[in-house]
């Protein structure tokens, strides 16, 4: 397997060293401590992003938006959500959803072929329902606790496990496994940056103008999202449910 030249070698190493920091940091951590102890590093961290938005992801986004038609902008995002089924399908098979799992691998496989390379989604109008799966939730499963949040330099909101998610991710989604060539593989990944960005371009507007403290807004949100993801949707009603490091 060929991996992209700017990361080859080195990936697979930051993802275990990262994974050990998790553990360290859930095992050496007694009692509740506040959900966001570094945010004298996270906010700064989330204006450097914001200024990164407002000059660079934006213009982007709106230029993308104004030269790409409807059909084209959705066939698009239905391409990247289409990959994104392959490591969907494993996280919950790794969850031991396997009906899931099979449902994932089959809208992967519908999609890549009948959809054209997932351009079109003929495998929700079969029944195959798309889910939301990631390795953030799978260590979620597993009893890894969230750790600190973490605000991440273009990526935005995050926790130390979600982090370590992240990385698991990357290294199966099949941009970086099929893709040997550099330029092609980033060149997909801006891509997939502008159009995701192009798609939320209303939903930041409305953020902006209804929160009085956007960051601490955009924080609680995540981390009651991603629990409620980890608990599909049912998290338990107790003191570890408010994000704290365990």
């Amino acid at each position: 397997m060929r991996l992209p030249s700017m990361i080859e070698g080195r990936q697979f190493n930051w993802f275990w060293v990262a994974l050990l920091a998790l553990l360290v940091s859930g095992c050496a951590t007694s009692g509740a401590v506040e959900n966001d102890p570094w945010e004298a590093f996270n906010r700064p961290m989330y204006r450097f992003n914001e200024k990164l938005d407002e000059y660079v992801a934006k213009p982007l986004a709106r230029g993308y938006q104004a030269i790409t038609p409807a059909p084209v902008d959705r066939g698009i995002s239905r391409f990247f959500a289409n990959l994104d089924d392959v490591q969907i399908a494993l996280n919950n098979l790794l969850q031991f959803k396997f009906r899931d799992a099979l449902s994932d691998a089959g809208r992967f496989g519908l999609n890549s072929t009948i959809g054209i390379l997932g351009f079109l989604d003929v495998a929700t109008g079969m029944g195959l329902e798309k889910h939301e799966e990631d390795f953030g939730q799978t260590l979620g499963k597993w009893g890894f606790p969230s750790g600190p949040y973490l605000v991440l330099p273009v990526l935005g909101p995050s926790s130390v496990r979600d982090a370590v998610g992240f990385a698991g991710d990357w290294v199966v989604n099949p941009i970086f496994v099929q893709i040997d060539n550099a330029d092609v593989s980033w060149s997909l990944y801006g891509l997939r940056y502008v159009d995701r960005r192009a798609d939320l371009l209303k939903a930041s507007r409305i953020l902006q103008s209804a929160a009085l403290d956007p960051y601490s807004f955009i924080r609680d949100s995540y981390l009651q999202r991603r629990q409620s993801l980890v608990f599909d949707g049912s998290p338990p009603e107790t003191e570890e449910n408010d994000f704290f490091i365990e």
